[in-house]
């Protein structure tokens, strides 16, 4: 009997003995929370956030820096007989603003009451002048430096772009693990596209603390701890001066200007009108700043340079006369009546041989030109035939860079619109198509979608008759000197360079006797243009256009413009372009009067 009490409490022993040591096992090896505990009275982890890169002008000059900014993180269970009314007058928070952060605080993903978790961001350096005292008297809260991003200038805010907290959904397409909740992030422009090279690495800092959270030095002599890796220097391709220029000249305005340099495809100038001060989207006000930014309905931050899409107007007749050029349907010679009861026109002209029709830009004259391109007899219907012709059309003007993106260094490129025959399938829901029913497309109306960094690329193409290099806006990433890779290649059209010589003679005389010769011509510098009045919904007024190159030889800058509702491009547009080709050629502004015309922004 006796011995079977004894084997019954031998095994109630055994039996609680094996408990504490599953539960003890569970807490040493499974759980690490009482760990972390342990550890977080003794030790503080400290990221050391990395330097964001800076971005400069071609010339050199800043445009991007980093300012210092400070987070207050806290240990929730190093918080003691907190003095809330103290808190909030040494902060500058209400009652109301604390009970809302301690809600909040218990909310975030990343919360552990033993670990530093953000309680309060983007403190500025006279906050942190303010508090860097009196944090002591407030045991579970510390300062956590990092920097935020500062500008020069206003200008250029949509190709620089901007950078705020990653967003969740960021976060959960983060599947290199790179990033962390809190963490800054590239949203758009240049900040977004090249991140990974902006960003740099993050380190960590182990300091050894007393009972009474005072710092006590480096854990482990530093051993531990690894340094941050700053973010790499961009220099952009944009010469600063020009692009205050252009903004000065766009202001009260909607529409772009893109200046290239033909002979690297660097963008000299990006400008979208109306734009925003980047300053606003930065430190603690960046919310309520960007709510009041993106209501606006002027749309500042929808980048026109890269985002518009529009008709391309007569501009695109140039792109006609190449392609026919190439398939042989006209020469150089080929001489057409303006036959205004087909397709209206304007001027005075009457029986003009190419140049003379891109010169006066004859809508009777390219439609003539379009009909020969796409009915050439290679089918017994025209419906075959327009079919036939109309692809052969497209994909030569693809290849001057309409249609698709260009693969510029930002994000968002629109591709724009080239109609090919599966396009006018889709449009008339299986229903015949042929010629009498597209011929729109001729003089750049109808169908016909570019965006303005196409329309600038396609002047560069001119310009070096036959081939571009894609546009970009980053000359150089650290202390390579060069591009990303892909900025280096040429890219050549389907059309012969011998052709691009006709071209640049009618934009010549567009510009020495044309459309634009009152408001485009230059003293001393020979400009090559062409004009485009693109139409628009009435009563609205037309869009202006206008792409241009100069010199004629060995071409320094290309450029387009594009003002909505501005009327005729001989006015506005060729005005703006005029002005930027003389001012970065000479360095300043000879003509005051076209300046002050432009500034007016009277041009109807």
């Amino acid at each position: 009997m006796n011995d079977g009490r004894k084997d019954i409490i031998q095994v109630i022993i055994i039996l609680v003995a094996f408990i504490f040591l599953i539960k003890l096992f569970s807490i040493q090896v499974l759980d690490n929370k009482y760990a972390e505990l342990a550890d977080s009275n003794a030790i503080l982890k400290q990221i050391d956030y990395p330097v964001r890169g800076l971005i400069y002008d071609r010339n050199g000059k800043l445009l991007v820096y980093n300012t210092p900014e400070y987070d207050i993180q806290i240990i929730a269970n190093e918080v003691k007989r907190l003095d809330s009314a103290e808190f909030c007058k040494v902060f500058r928070l209400t009652p109301e603003e604390l009970k809302t952060k301690f809600k909040e605080l218990k909310l975030k993903k990343e919360y552990s009451p033993v670990k530093p978790t953000t309680f309060l961001t983007q403190l500025s350096n006279d906050d942190f002048a303010r508090i860097q005292d009196r944090i002591i008297d407030f045991p579970g809260f510390y300062i956590q430096p990092r920097s935020t991003r500062s500008y020069t200038t206003s200008a250029f805010a949509n190709g620089l772009g901007y950078v705020s907290e990653i967003s969740k959904s960021q976060l959960e397409k983060d599947i290199t693990g790179t990033y962390k909740q809190g963490d800054y992030i590239g949203q758009s422009g240049i900040e977004a596209y090249y991140e990974k090279y902006l960003s740099g690495k993050r380190g960590v800092r182990f300091k050894m603390r007393d009972v009474d959270g005072l710092d006590k030095g480096s854990f482990k002599n530093g051993d531990l701890d690894t340094v941050s890796v700053p973010g790499q220097n961009l220099m952009t391709t944009i010469d600063l001066d020009l692009q205050l220029y252009g903004e000065f000249l766009m202001q009260g305005k909607s529409g772009s200007i893109v200046a290239i340099e033909p002979a690297t495809g660097e963008i000299l100038a990006f400008v979208s009108g109306p734009s925003y001060d980047p300053n606003l989207l930065t430190g603690k006000n960046y919310s309520k700043n960007f709510q009041f930014i993106s209501s606006d309905t002027a749309k500042p931050l929808f980048s026109r340079p890269l985002m518009a899409q529009y008709r391309p107007g007569s501009i695109f007749k140039i792109a006609q006369a190449m392609v026919a050029l190439q398939e042989g349907v006209i020469t150089p010679d080929t001489r057409i009546v303006c036959n205004r009861s087909i397709i209206n026109c304007h001027g005075s002209h009457r029986n003009e041989d190419l140049r003379g029709a891109i010169t006066h830009s004859c809508n009777p004259y390219f439609h003539n030109v379009l009909r020969r391109m796409l009915n050439k007899g290679k089918a017994n219907d025209p419906f075959t035939d327009t079919r036939i012709g109309l692809d052969e059309w497209s994909n030569h003007i693809r290849s001057f860079g309409f249609g698709k993106p260009l693969g510029i260094d930002l994000p968002n490129e629109k591709s724009g619109l080239v109609p090919n025959p599966a396009f006018y399938d889709k449009a008339y829901r299986g229903r015949a198509w042929k010629f009498s029913n597209i011929y729109s497309i001729a003089i750049g109306e109808g169908e016909n979608l570019v965006v303005p960094i196409q329309m600038a690329n396609f002047a560069a193409t001119i310009a070096n008759r036959g081939y571009y290099y894609t546009p970009h806006l980053v000359k150089s990433i650290g202390n390579t000197g060069k591009p990303l890779p892909e900025y280096l290649q040429k890219h050549f059209t389907t059309i012969d360079s011998i052709y691009f010589n006709v071209a640049v003679d009618a934009m010549q005389s567009v510009v020495e006797g044309g459309t634009a010769q009152y408001r485009a011509k230059l003293s001393d510098i020979i400009v090559c243009g062409k004009t485009g009045t693109v139409e628009n919904n009435p009563p609205l007024f037309d869009h202006s256009v206008f792409i241009a190159f100069a010199p004629r030889d060995n071409p320094k800058i290309a450029i387009s413009v594009y003002v909505e509702d501005a009327g005729q491009g001989g006015r506005a547009a060729a005005s703006i372009a005029s002005l930027m080709i003389e001012k970065y050629l000479i360095g300043e502004t000879k003509r005051k009067h076209i300046e002050d015309y432009v500034l007016r922004g009277i041009f109807n």
